[in-house]
């Protein structure tokens, strides 16, 4: 704590900022804004802002090492070798507080020139994790690339995992015309999952399988630029937001996110079997319509 006696009255600003980034040392943070970009900070009217999906990132992200800016190329990899255990313990167990200020993760190592035929290159004829070993097809993601509207489930099923697109099956007709009662249609928005490959016998993600695709999934998401990601399901709104919640403790809260807004809502598949809840689904995609100034489509 020695760095920190001449922070306060009488002090420098140079001589405070010297003992501010000594502190930060002292603590271990020196890895977390050591070559960092500016960060940008939410408006005044941020409710609250999740901390960033980052941990474990360094393998998906140093594969494209080569495209980041000089300046990142250099050090970029190392970074995120070294950050990867720390992070791993840095995850949240509840969301953030109203007024919290963004995560050091939230904009950390963004990939410079990044698009989405790269990031698909990048994930190959992945064999990163066991989900690999019963697939069909590498279910990637569809829709447009500029889409102001991204919707995140959780992972493939049967017959995303034949056709490779995500929600083609019940769920995703049921998805498609949620999409159209909003006055979309389902081109103009971007779908895509948490993991890539579907899991057996349709159950949940587990946390390494989580760990080792989702970082695709947040390339996808600094690559779209949505201005609002729309989460299907508890295990895409926990993965994204980073907590153990239930989603009916968060469900149509909006929170920022990687620059835009994020907002979460029941699964399709729940909706299949619990018709009442359409109702209260109804009310979080308004939200996301008023959101972006949309119409619902006319009967």
């Amino acid at each position: 704590m020695d760095s920190m006696k001449r922070v306060g009255v009488g002090a420098s600003a140079q001589e405070q900022a010297e003992d501010w980034l000594r502190y930060g040392e002292e603590l271990g943070l020196g890895p977390y804004y050591r070559g960092r970009a500016p960060m940008h900070l939410p408006g005044a009217d941020s409710s609250v802002t999740p901390p960033a999906l980052i941990a474990n990132a360094a393998g998906p992200v140093a594969a494209a090492a080569d495209r980041r800016s000089p300046e990142a190329s250099s050090s970029g990899t190392h970074r995120l070798q070294t950050m990867a255990p720390k992070l791993a313990v840095a995850s949240a167990s509840a969301l953030a507080p109203a007024g919290a200020l963004p995560s050091l993760f939230e904009s950390f190592d963004r990939i410079v020139g990044d698009t989405l035929p790269v990031i698909r290159e990048d994930i190959g004829d992945c064999t990163r994790c066991k989900l690999h070993k019963a697939r069909t097809n590498i279910v990637f993601g569809v829709g447009n690339s500029k889409a102001e509207l991204l919707f995140v489930g959780e992972g493939p099923g049967h017959d995303e995992d034949i056709k490779g697109e995500p929600f083609v099956g019940r769920a995703g007709k049921l998805l498609t015309q949620m999409i159209e009662a909003m006055g979309l249609r389902r081109e103009d928005v971007y779908i895509a999952n948490v993991v890539k490959c579907r899991p057996p016998e349709n159950r949940l993600p587990e946390k390494d399988e989580i760990t080792t695709c989702s970082p695709f999934l947040m390339r996808q998401i600094d690559v779209i630029k949505p201005k609002v990601v729309c989460c299907l399901g508890s295990c895409a709104a926990q993965t994204l937001l980073q907590t153990t919640q239930g989603i009916s403790k968060f469900r149509g809260e909006w929170f920022d996110f990687r620059g835009g807004k994020l907002i979460a809502t029941y699964h399709p598949a729940y909706l299949l079997r619990n018709p009442p809840a359409k109702s209260e689904v109804w009310k979080d995609l308004q939200k996301v319509m008023s959101h972006l100034g949309l119409q619902p489509r006319k009967r």
